[in-house]
């Protein structure tokens, strides 16, 4: 066995005097505090380095670890997989053998010793929520900072982190999935598609998007359980392209999934009505496949249809693509000539921020931030004008009035997207449910301002998303589905309806529907996903108490409470004042006091006004995994991205 160096606590300290009977005084090397003790007793020294002094005191237990380690036997404990946690429920091959050494008479870990298993899976877990290519543990620097931090630590391989532990991580999530799947009351899901770099789908017709929707469900336990699918209308055929403002693309980040080619940023428009014509006005096959495989459970993605009212609107006003070109421009050049402690005095702020090195900007995230960006612009232009340089590339008072009233004009469409897309700057992992109440409400609010804006510079833009949004948004104000999940969402009730005696009416017959279709079903049953619901559970056994006893006659009887209707239920409801508390959360627990409308509450408030998270993932792993990023296998990308879907789940 090869030596190892002695590890003393006094080669953290210089000795200046030595006496008798092992008595001696030291110099700490760090602050100089003389401190006295014995050789045989030095306990001073160490509690003088963990109370002063922590990363040198980590050090001398590291090298003491290091030197007990380097007399050990080479004993290899058995363990399980996974130190004998059973998280890997999918059978991982072992490998056999030790490790040799390297300096010291070092031992390596085993692979299935609890500290190699607990890097392994630390090393996945920063794969995994970073989107790394798994090839960077064959890196020579990620590997020489593992040697550092821990020499006893075995690096995996490449082929076995991404044919073996990954994949196990993956079959756990979906085990954890299924389970949870199992007990919930209602669920809706949401249906999106990758595109690949050139914005096409090839090869993903819609009968093949419907089928590998089908095994996903299938594998997750959820066949034919979904109240409703989000999707767009034509999500395997569309054309239609992410809305930006033209100009201030100044990367390729995409926020719904899409990645964009080059150039698109100078013309937002083009195949503008190749979309319209292919994913959202006229019918054909992909409509009638379509239709016909989710059936009248889909509903559209209400975020999509505000972003195509948006892009559809600043593609009916030309004119103002030059100005907005030139505004860009002038953004492109203070981002880049201005100190960023002056920007920052300008663009960090709520819904903004300028980020630190190597963060996209903030116009390069989604037309909504770049409206924003534009209007942080306009507020700010004197101040700019005097940190920036050349003044033709400064927006002259015409363009300004132009670029204020598109703004303004906008301004409520931005709201409606922050408030369907929820939180994502705090975590763009966040998965806050916005369900489809507030979809009527935001129209509404939109009609209302149109209808009473003025637009003298640009008014073909106001004409423009007056059409957009009667033709896209203005039919859920008259869709039974949307009127029941807004009036059962406690902040809303009936306090939107100018005719509220015709929506109640509405409103029951939907609920009556709903009730009916909620009643217990036969286990063997096969039901479209539309109209299928888990089996009622068994009910709770009664209490003692509540059968009449002479021991207890003593006791006054509880009144007995008569079963309300569903029309009386909604009038007691409809009496309570709105409240700001968030939806399923008031239906659960107002269940018992309103049983029927809760039951058909916590199906409609499941379906999503968008599918935020999901867009965000695509969004990060065409950032993170492009060609000049590395090259990934689509099974090892579809691994990678369902667990970053699946972080939280997993590992918190």
């Amino acid at each position: 066995m090869a030596s190892v160096s002695k590890v003393s606590i006094l080669d953290y300290f210089n000795i200046v005097f030595e006496g008798e009977n092992g008595k001696i005084e030291s110099n700490c090397k760090a602050c100089g505090t003389r401190i006295q003790a014995k050789r045989s007793v030095t306990s001073n020294f160490v509690t003088h380095l963990k109370r002063k002094h922590q990363a040198m005191y980590d050090d001398f237990v590291k090298r003491k670890d290091l030197k007990r380690e380097g007399y050990s036997s080479g004993f290899l404990h058995s363990f399980t997989t996974n130190g004998g946690n059973t998280r890997f429920a999918h059978p991982i091959s072992t490998r056999g053998g030790v490790g040799g050494g390297s300096g010291g008479g070092l031992t390596k870990f085993d692979r299935h010793d609890p500290r190699q298993v607990l890097i392994s899976e630390a090393i996945a877990k920063m794969i995994v929520r970073d989107l790394q290519p798994v090839s960077i543990v064959e890196n020579q620097g990620f590997r020489e900072l593992l040697q550092l931090l821990e020499p006893r630590y075995t690096p995996e391989p490449q082929y076995y982190v991404q044919s073996q532990l990954l994949p196990a991580y993956a079959y756990q999530a979906q085990v954890a999935t299924r389970q949870a799947l199992a007990s919930v009351h209602a669920l809706s899901l949401s249906l999106d598609l990758w595109r690949c770099l050139t914005g096409a789908t090839s090869g993903f017709s819609g009968n093949r998007v419907l089928s590998d929707f089908d095994e996903v469900c299938h594998s997750h336990g959820v066949s034919g359980r979904a109240f409703r699918v989000v999707a767009d209308p034509f999500l395997a055929t569309t054309t239609v392209k992410p809305c930006f403002l033209p100009g201030f693309l100044l990367s390729p980040a995409p926020t719904t999934g899409q990645d964009v080619v080059d150039g698109e940023e100078e013309d937002n428009s083009n195949n503008e009505e190749e979309g319209i014509k292919n994913g959202h006005a006229d019918g054909g096959e992909g409509k009638d496949s379509w239709e016909q495989g989710l059936g009248v459970g889909r509903v559209d993605c209400f975020s999509r249809s505000l972003e195509q009212c948006v892009r559809e609107g600043l593609h009916s006003c030309p004119h103002i693509t030059s100005t907005l070109a030139k505004a860009a421009c002038f953004y492109n050049y203070i981002t880049s000539a201005v100190p960023p402690e002056k920007l920052s005095q300008v663009f960090d702020g709520p819904g903004l921020s300028m980020g630190g090195p190597g963060t996209p900007p903030p116009a390069a995230r989604d037309w909504a931030a770049q409206l924003k960006v534009l209007r942080r612009l306009l507020d700010s232009m004197e101040f700019l004008e005097e940190v920036s340089g050349p003044e033709e590339l400064v927006p002259g008072v015409s363009e300004r009035v132009l670029l204020r009233e598109l703004t303004d004009t906008l301004e409520p469409f931005t709201e409606a997207w922050d408030m369907v897309q929820g939180d994502r700057q705090a975590d763009r992992m966040t998965d806050r449910h916005v369900s489809i109440s507030l979809a009527l409400p935001c129209v509404l609010g939109l009609r209302k301002h149109l209808s009473e804006t003025s637009t003298p510079h640009c008014p073909s833009l106001l004409l423009g998303l007056s059409q957009s949004v009667e033709r896209r948004l203005a039919p859920v104000l008259e869709d039974p589905l949307y009127i029941t999940a807004t009036t059962l969402d406690p902040q809303f009730k009936l306090t939107w309806s100018s005719n509220p005696d015709w929506h109640r009416q509405v409103l029951i017959e939907e609920l009556s529907k709903h009730s009916t279709a909620s009643s217990p079903i036969e286990p063997n049953t096969v039901l479209h996903p539309q109209s299928q619901t888990p089996p009622t559970p068994a009910p709770s056994p009664a209490s003692s108490l509540s059968r009449p006893c002479k021991l207890f006659s003593f006791i006054k009887q509880r009144p007995t409470t008569q079963a309300k209707s569903l029309e009386q239920e909604l009038a007691v409801y409809l009496r309570e004042e709105p409240t700001d508390e968030e939806a399923l959360h008031y239906w659960r627990r107002k269940a018992i006091d309103f049983p029927l409308l809760a039951n058909v509450a916590k199906r409609a408030l499941t379906i999503p006004a968008c599918g935020t998270v999901v867009e965000n993932i695509f969004t990060s792993a065409g950032r993170c995994l492009r060609p000049e990023a590395g090259r990934v296998l689509p099974k090892n990308l579809e691994t990678l991205i369902y667990l970053k879907a699946n972080y939280r789940l997993l590992w918190t």
